[in-house]
């Protein structure tokens, strides 16, 4: 048993939700508890890629995991490339598919190391060889749907903003202008 509690949260914005209670999750040698009012994203997926890892799934009570235990390494009491072992680890226990679980590892892992690199840190090759072998099928996989999808949603964008243009000045109510946004809201 992996997780010992249900995901119960409340919706405080777009894309943005706080547990009501808190997550219980409980390994071999690990608990970790991430505390109510803890707000998450669930897996922060970019908009260009829900299309196959929607931002909640079997995933999601590791996500959250993960964003908490993220939390915690910039705040110095963990380690990110910790919390991203544990996070795939988590999503096994939940039964989430072999590829789906890697190419979720591998983003997240990569975010640490470009974090890493960032902050002047040694990354380790060995970590990096293991990750490329993940990445690049994955970016291969990728990038087709995601600069397709990158067009339409420009596309669409643009035909919102000449809609709101044009029927804004016979609107009595008010009217919210479009956005383009990597987010889904």
């Amino acid at each position: 048993m992996a997780f010992e509690s249900d995901v119960v949260v409340r919706e405080i914005g777009d894309d943005s939700w706080e547990l009501v209670e808190p997550l219980r999750y409980v390994g071999n040698t690990d608990r970790f508890v991430v505390p109510a009012e803890f707000r998450t994203d669930f897996a922060s997926v970019p908009r260009i890629f829900v299309w196959l890892i929607p931002k909640y799934g079997r995933y999601t009570k590791a996500a959250i995991l993960h964003d908490f235990l993220c939390e915690e390494s910039n705040a110095g009491r963990f380690d990110r490339d910790d919390a991203d072992g544990l996070f795939r680890r988590a999503m096994r226990e939940l039964g989430v598919p072999f590829l789906r679980r890697w190419i979720m590892w591998g983003a997240v892992s990569l975010a640490t190391q470009w974090i890493k690199v960032r902050r002047k840190h040694r990354v380790p090759v060995a970590r990096l060889a293991r990750l490329l072998v993940v990445a690049v099928p994955s970016i291969i996989f990728f990038a087709v749907p995601a600069a397709v999808l990158t067009v339409w949603l420009a596309l669409f964008w643009f035909l919102e903003e000449l809609a709101f243009v044009a029927l804004k000045p016979f609107s009595r109510k008010r009217v919210n202008p479009p956005r383009f946004t990597w987010r889904m809201s």
